[in-house]
Parts: C-alpha cells; sequence; structure tokens
C-alpha cells in the first residue's frame, strides 16, 4: 500500500487542528440590577449572594490551519501569548463582573458572567488573533460549556454518574448462545459499573441572563429522571424498559436520552448529546435529534419570566452540579 506524502517537505500545505490550554482563577456574581432579592435568589440561588464566588477555570483552544514550512500550524509561543495577553492575563485573580465592558450589567445589553457567556466573549477577544476552530471552558470538572462560533448558539455539559448492575442477554436465546454473544456479560448473576454520563444541551446564549437554560432546573431534571431511578438499582430487573431491552451502554444512552428530550426543551434548551462512560475502557454516545427550541430567547425579558416560572421544579443552586 502506497503511503499518503505531502508534496512539500515538512508537512507543508496539509491541514491539521492544535489545541492549546490555559487556566486562570477569577470571580463572579448573578445578580440582575432588575429583579427583586427574592427573585434573584429564587433564580440563582447562592450564587446571587454577595460579594459572589469563584472558580478555576479551564479554556481549552482549538485551532485548525495549513502545517507552514517548519511543520506547524502556528508557532505555540505565538499562541501563548495571544491567550495571556487577550485573556488570561485580563481575568486571572480578577472579579469578572467589573472586568470586562460585557459584563456591565447599568447598561441594557451587558450581560451575567456564566460560563456559557464568558467563553462567547473569549472567542470574540481571540478570534482575530488565532485561526479558531471551537473554545471549550471548564468551570469545573462536571461543568462546562463549548462554543464554536456560531452568533449566540452554544453547548453546556453537565456530569454526573450513578451506580448500577446488569446483564447482557436476551430472553429469547439460550444461555449458551448469549455467552457466545456477550461473554462474561451474560453471567446470570450479572456485573456493575460505576456510570459517568455527560450530559450535553444546546441553546442560545440569553444577551441578559448568559444562560442557555438554567442549571439548577437541568440538574433537578437529571436527577429526577436519570440518577435517582438508576442508581443502585439492578437494570434488568428494576428499570421497566430494561425488562425487554439488553441494558448494553448504547441501549442505556439512547433510553437516558429518550427521557430527557421532552423535559429538557421545556425549560427552554435541546439535548444535544449523552455520553455513558461505562469504564475506562468502554464508553457510548447518542445525538439526540430534536427540532430548535419554540422559546425566543433573544428576548431576555421572556426568559427571565421563563426561568422564575420554573423555580418550582429546581433546586435553588444555578451553578452547582449533582454532587455526591
Amino acid at each position: 500500500m502506497e503511503a499518503i506524502t505531502s508534496n512539500f517537505p515538512h508537512g507543508e500545505g496539509r491541514t491539521c487542528v492544535i489545541t492549546r490550554r490555559a487556566c486562570f482563577s477569577a470571580s463572579h456574581l448573578y445578580r440582575l440590577p432588575e429583579l427583586s432579592d427574592d427573585d434573584n435568589s429564587a433564580l440563582f440561588g447562592p450564587c446571587s449572594i454577595a460579594p459572589g464566588h469563584g472558580h478555576n477555570y479551564e479554556l481549552i483552544v482549538t485551532m485548525e490551519g495549513e502545517l507552514n514550512k517548519y511543520g506547524m500550524v502556528l508557532n505555540l509561543s505565538d499562541v501563548k501569548h495571544a491567550i495571556k495577553n487577550e485573556v488570561t492575563s485580563q481575568l486571572d485573580f480578577r472579579f469578572l463582573n467589573d472586568t470586562w465592558p460585557e459584563f456591565d450589567l447599568s447598561k441594557p445589553e451587558g450581560c451575567l458572567p456564566t460560563t456559557e457567556s464568558l467563553v462567547r466573549i473569549i472567542w470574540e477577544r481571540l478570534k482575530s488573533h488565532l485561526p479558531l476552530k471551537s473554545l471549550r471552558l471548564y468551570e469545573n470538572p462536571k461543568l462546562w460549556a463549548d462554543y464554536q462560533g456560531n452568533a449566540m448558539d452554544a453547548y453546556l455539559t453537565v456530569q454526573t454518574h450513578f451506580s448500577a448492575a446488569h446483564r447482557l442477554a436476551r430472553e429469547d436465546l439460550p444461555q449458551t448462545e448469549n455467552e457466545k454473544i456477550f461473554g462474561k456479560c451474560a453471567r446470570p448473576n450479572g456485573h456493575g459499573h460505576n456510570y459517568l454520563v455527560d450530559i450535553t444541551v444546546k441553546g442560545k446564549i440569553n444577551p441578559r441572563t448568559g444562560m442557555i437554560c438554567d442549571l439548577s432546573a437541568l440538574n433537578s431534571l437529571i436527577n429526577d429522571l436519570v440518577v435517582e431511578p438508576f442508581d443502585h438499582t439492578f437494570l434488568n430487573k428494576d428499570i421497566p424498559y430494561f425488562a425487554n431491552c439488553v441494558p448494553t451502554a448504547e441501549n442505556i444512552a439512547l433510553h437516558i436520552s429518550d427521557k430527557l428530550t421532552n423535559p429538557i426543551n421545556a425549560i427552554g434548551a435541546n439535548l444535544y448529546k449523552i455520553k455513558l462512560q461505562e469504564s475506562p475502557n468502554n464508553a457510548a454516545e447518542v445525538y439526540a435529534n430534536v427540532s430548535e427550541s419554540k422559546i425566543d430567547t433573544k428576548d431576555s425579558k421572556n426568559q427571565i419570566g421563563l426561568l422564575l416560572s420554573l423555580i418550582h421544579i429546581s433546586e435553588p443552586t444555578r451553578r452547582t452540579p449533582i454532587s455526591y
């Protein structure tokens, strides 16, 4: 077989994607001046308590371009300095609400410095300096936002976990046949896993709240529809859906997607992807096939009203992912 090679030495002219990681620590406060103290507290929970709270942020910058005659998309020293000059040196050990004019809430166009809005504005700061493909901003290891330069569209991911047992076997097949297909996983008494689940939602960043959707409402849905029903169960016996469906990682991910799609749409976002990590070696991903939300997130007042109307199903912890 003939190898594919570049027409130029050192890979010049071929396309490559590169990444650069950067970190900064900063604090922020979620409080809208047009809302009462009670509404701010109901909407943002402890995140509305002055003087605010902080995070150790991790930024992943993904770039794409053609290799130059030195075998590089860009000189990484130039990348490092661009990120430092435009982002980390301005944000590190700062109070985000007072750092950039985009977060000036005294102006109608000002928005809260949520993870979603922050990653979008970082893109605006970097796009003239680097050939950006995507950005990912971790607020903490279990909560992050992705942005690809598409106006106000962004992605928000929450990671959670549950522990459960299962047995891989079809009831219409004899044990010997199940063992041929599923191996040890078909043993009658089953086996267990500590599952990690990444739930990614897609939506438009509201220009005032800075949110795709209310995170506390999203966390409540995940806890009520996935974690509580699945945790410490034997999936084949305790979850009716798996009485007649083999609970492979793929099917578990699909079932979680089916359970969450409509409820997430009801809180103003769209389920985009479910990733189920069964073990360090095995994972499954499924993408939800849903239409765009009918919620008009361009109207900040409409979304604030929607969020406040959802408080009765939300834990008062706007930016505190589920933990155990």
